[in-house]
């Protein structure tokens, strides 16, 4: 071979390593249009449909069994795109989360664009018992993401327009929150990867950035980072790892839930307080102490409460 051909063959080389690479940034991200649900571990499912169902008002459409005929998963409706999965299961990690998903236009396309950008997917998009695509990632920081289509000939949307009552204390999950320890990888991950955008940082001490809220690019949910330098405990984990329910009147909503019979069985005050962001809330907690955060929408004043300039803790 002489050099010419030495040369040639270099170049071809060199040109067909340029096409795959320009074709794998040709792969266009899918939209990510919002929260689906967030899914955790409850140790008495019978408990934990009395707080969601009796006490927080929701409704269940439907339940995944085992193969000896109990319940295994049960879904509760929040809205025809939101649901929140009990997993009736000893927890595996992150204490009583179980996983956090994101719906998506095309899963197809999303499991094709990750793939692209080096994430670690499936082979092949999935199907859900409950008739949707879907297929899991994972985070950073070890959490379980799943990826959700919604299919016309799912349950999900078979129940479409059933099972979401006037006793719903809220009518939508606009943020989930989840624990981070290092900010940077996360917001690679979320931001530059997935395409969520950065909108609001705060601090609970004022010394030490506690949370960062990024907003899903093709929606107005968001997820809400929670940031941690000492491993929390099992107490700990239940509130960080959250679900937030949106409220247009937090007085109301509260003096809903004192009005309910279910209230007798829910041993914890319920206290209004405007938070960091200057909204007003109450925090609510599973039978497993999972916190459910229910929020107004706007700040208690009306004014716009400024990011944190506070660092990641160390």
């Amino acid at each position: 071979m002489n050099r010419f051909t030495n040369r040639m063959a270099v170049l071809l080389l060199f040109s067909g390593l340029v096409t795959v690479l320009r074709a794998a940034d040709e792969v266009k991200r899918p939209h990510i249009l919002g929260i689906s649900h967030m899914a955790v571990y409850v140790s008495d499912l019978q408990k934990a449909r009395a707080f969601y169902k009796d006490f927080l008002g929701y409704e269940e459409p439907y339940t995944l069994k085992r193969d000896d005929g109990t319940d295994r998963i049960a879904f509760i409706k929040i809205n025809e795109d939101q649901y929140l999965e009990l997993f009736a299961e000893d927890p595996k990690q992150d204490g009583h989360l179980n996983h956090i998903s994101f719906f998506t236009d095309s899963a197809g396309d999303m499991r094709a664009y990750l793939a692209a950008k080096g994430v670690k997917v499936p082979e092949k998009v999935g199907k859900g018992k409950i008739g949707n695509s879907n297929f899991n990632i994972t985070d950073p920081d070890g959490h379980t993401v799943e990826i959700v289509q919604y299919q016309p000939d799912s349950w999900t949307r078979r129940e479409k327009g059933k099972h979401m009552p006037d006793t719903r204390i809220s009518m939508h999950i606009p943020h989930v929150g989840v624990l981070v320890r290092q900010l940077d990888a996360s917001q690679k991950f979320y931001g530059d990867i997935l395409g969520f955008q950065e909108f609001w940082r705060g601090s609970s001490s004022g010394k030490v950035l506690s949370w960062v809220n990024m907003r899903v690019p093709d929606g107005g949910d968001y997820l809400e980072l929670m940031l941690y330098s000492t491993p929390p405990d099992a107490k700990q984990m239940g509130v960080k790892n959250h679900v937030c329910l949106v409220t247009p009147d937090i007085e109301k909503a509260v003096a809903a839930l004192e009005a309910r019979p279910a209230r007798k069985s829910y041993a914890q005050p319920i206290e209004i307080r405007t938070g960091v962001n200057g909204k007003r809330q109450a925090n609510l907690f599973d039978p497993d102490g999972t916190r459910i955060e229910l929020m107004e929408p706007n700040t208690a004043n009306g004014k716009t409460v400024p990011p944190s300039m506070a660092p990641p803790p160390k």
